[in-house]
């Protein structure tokens, strides 16, 4: 197989498969009869995308700021504590055991909590999109600071570069691909939060479209309320992706 055509294929691979799925799930749906308040088809969730495609719509756009404003502050204070824990090994030490600790706490148990500071709304939603989406952010560029080679600092150290030119201009750009590879994880966590937090502190947006169609028993609205929050998802991860190849293509091999 010809390179060019091998990397075209690789192009539309995800597409084919997710055709492939598609297919599969209305033939499953077709030939065993299953009803839609159980499993609904793909035609099913087309059929109530249209219909619903007002609502559908005002919820995703509420949905979605909400969620890139948790996201935006969650790349602020993630590269602000990635760059002081990733250029001091004491705060590596200290602090990385810490916020894997606080990691580890489910986030959904902080909506009830962020309910009572800030009442029912997007308050809530935007936090829990921040709580869940910062420590891939902080983490990666920790580590690329972290990791940086000794042997490098001291050759430029010698040169005269001072500690804060050598983590600028060395550092940081070395971080580049651990920091787009950390936004691609966080972006589709900060969906997950923000839905979390509708579906419980919200009477706006997917997660409440979700626990309102399904208590209407209304399952193809419910999962056309999935695939469009799992289609805002995939559209970000693709722009950071896009983002990522273009500014750090000197970091990929073999053209990727």
């Amino acid at each position: 197989m010809t390179s060019p055509f091998r990397h075209r294929v690789e192009q539309f691979a995800p597409w084919l498969l997710l055709l492939a799925i598609v297919l599969v799930w209305q033939a499953i749906c077709s030939v065993f009869q299953v009803s839609e308040f159980i499993f609904p088809s793909p035609l099913a969730i087309l059929d109530a995308m249209v219909e619903f495609a007002g609502p559908i719509a005002g919820h995703a756009w509420r949905t979605y700021w909400v969620t890139m404003t948790g996201f935006g502050i969650a790349v602020v204070v993630g590269m602000l504590l990635g760059f002081a824990i990733g250029s001091s090994p004491f705060l590596y030490s200290a602090a990385y055991p810490l916020m894997t600790a606080f990691n580890a706490l489910p986030k959904a148990a902080f909506v009830p909590i962020l309910v009572v500071w800030f009442g029912i709304g997007a308050g809530p939603a935007i936090l829990t999109a921040f709580l869940i989406s910062f420590f891939p952010i902080m983490v990666n560029i920790a580590t690329g600071l972290a990791t940086m080679e000794p042997e490098m600092e001291d050759v430029l150290r010698v040169l005269g570069a001072r500690r804060m030119d050598v983590l600028l201009k060395v550092g940081l750009p070395r971080s580049m691909p651990y920091f787009f590879a950390s936004l691609k994880v966080a972006i589709t966590l900060a969906f997950v939060g923000s839905t979390v937090s509708e579906m419980n502190a919200s009477n706006e947006g997917i997660g409440y479209l979700l626990v309102s169609a399904g208590s209407s028993m209304k399952m193809p609205l419910a999962f056309a309320g999935l695939v469009v929050i799992g289609a805002m998802a995939m559209a970000m991860y693709e722009l950071f992706a896009v983002i990522e190849r273009r500014t750090t293509g000197w970091a990929h091999r073999g053209g990727k």
